[in-house]
Parts: structure tokens; C-alpha cells; sequence
């Protein structure tokens, strides 16, 4: 039994194999961990850059840009985070190329998910418990506590479920940048999502209800055709 976690210990998964992908997360799920997943290089990066994790598990293969060029992004900000490279490329040359631009460890594919399990110990137990600073995000009179899951506009608090505290916090992190249906789907559903449904137009309408609702300033807005924004006007 490995030991109890004290508090979710967070993981972002960039690999766009949906079958590789869905096999760890679910594995690591089954463990305790929390698990984010990236199916390209440039949302995996600004996952990675606008989120606390204590560990990135990295394919070096990816739609966008490499996961090496993911890598050296990650490494400009983060000196710190655990990087473990998940790749089919296994020769030493590959390796080499993952270790200087930063990686900590290299797991080639196919692999044993006990081997994976045991690596993802060891690099989380190194990294040590995340720190909660920088939990707090704001706009205008919003304000929203990643740690503590709570948010507030203008004193009022407003309560929200799992899904919408999600949605918000990807819009409030990218504030002022509009988000395709496609970047909420990959951040918010994970899972398999049908892409002609109008799921997400519906929960960015429960948001709306919950933190515009009453409010003279909007700060959810639709960008026809392109998707939607968090910003004051």
C-alpha cells in the first residue's frame, strides 16, 4: 500500500495518445493523485505555467510544439518542478536531449506502470508537500482561492460546483484571452467529449447566472465564433 497522501498531490499529463493518456491518468487517479491532462504542447505549457503542480510527466512527441521545446519553456520559469519525459524515443541521444533541457527523469514506452508509479514516488516525494502561495486570483471585485475552492465578488460569496470552479479558474488565469470551446473542453472534460454537444455553452451560462447575475459590470463574455473571455470592460 503506498502511503497516504496529505493533501491531492497534482499532476499535469501532456501526451496526445488518448488511449496512453487515459490509461495513466486512470492508474494514477486509483493512487490518490490528481490528474490534469494536456493533449498538445502549447495548452500543456500554459497549463504548466499558470498552475501550481508538483509533478509534469511529459511526452516528447506532440501536436503544437515538442515536448522538449514544452521542457525548455517550463524550465525559463520553473527551476523546481519535476519533469518526467515519457517517449518512445529511448536511445541515448534522446535521453541526452531530455536530461539537459531540464528533465529529471526518462521513461521509455512501452513501460511497466509499476516502473512509472515508482518514479512518480520518487520525484513527488523529492519536490516535497506544493506550497499554496499564490492561490488567489482576482479581477475587478472577483476574487477566487484556488486552495481553499472558494469565491467571492464584491464580499458576496458564491457558491459553485466542481465543473464550474473549474471553468472559472481556467477563464480567470487567462484572463483577457479568449478561449476556444475546444481549450475549455481539453482543460475541463478530459474525458471524451462530443464536440457537436453544447455542454460547455451551457456551463458558461451557469457561470454567468452565478457570478454576473445582479451585477451592474459583466466580466463573462462571448466572443462570437471564437469562444468565450473573462475581462472588465
Amino acid at each position: 500500500m503506498p502511503p497516504a497522501l496529505p493533501m491531492a498531490t497534482k499532476i499535469l499529463l501532456v501526451e496526445d495518445e488518448p488511449k496512453v493518456s487515459a490509461f495513466i491518468r486512470r492508474g494514477l487517479e486509483e493512487e490518490g493523485y490528481e490528474v490534469q491532462v494536456a493533449y498538445d504542447g502549447p495548452f500543456g505549457l500554459r497549463l504548466a505555467l499558470g498552475q501550481a503542480f508538483d509533478l509534469l510527466i511529459l511526452d516528447v512527441i506532440l501536436p503544437g510544439s515538442s515536448g522538449i521545446e514544452v521542457l525548455k519553456a517550463v524550465r525559463a520559469h520553473d527551476q523546481e518542478l519535476p519533469v518526467l519525459m515519457l517517449t518512445a524515443l529511448g536511445t541515448t541521444q534522446d535521453k541526452l536531449l531530455g536530461f539537459d533541457g531540464g528533465a529529471d527523469d526518462y521513461l521509455v514506452k512501452p513501460f511497466d506502470f509499476v516502473e512509472l508509479l515508482a518514479r512518480v514516488r520518487a520525484l513527488t516525494r523529492r519536490r516535497g508537500p506544493r506550497t499554496t502561495k499564490g492561490t488567489q486570483l482576482t479581477l475587478a471585485d472577483l476574487m477566487v482561492d484556488t486552495a481553499a475552492k472558494t469565491v467571492v465578488r464584491a464580499g458576496q460569496p458564491i457558491k459553485l460546483t466542481a465543473r464550474e470552479f473549474n471553468l472559472l479558474e481556467l477563464l480567470l488565469r487567462h484572463q483577457g484571452r479568449v478561449l476556444s470551446r475546444a481549450e475549455i473542453a481539453e482543460h475541463t472534460w478530459e474525458e471524451a467529449f462530443d464536440t457537436g454537444s453544447n455542454v460547455i455553452d451551457v456551463y458558461v451560462n451557469y457561470l454567468r447566472n452565478k457570478v454576473d447575475k445582479g451585477f451592474t459590470k459583466k466580466l463573462i463574455h462571448t466572443v462570437v465564433g471564437m469562444g468565450y473571455v473573462l475581462r472588465e470592460e
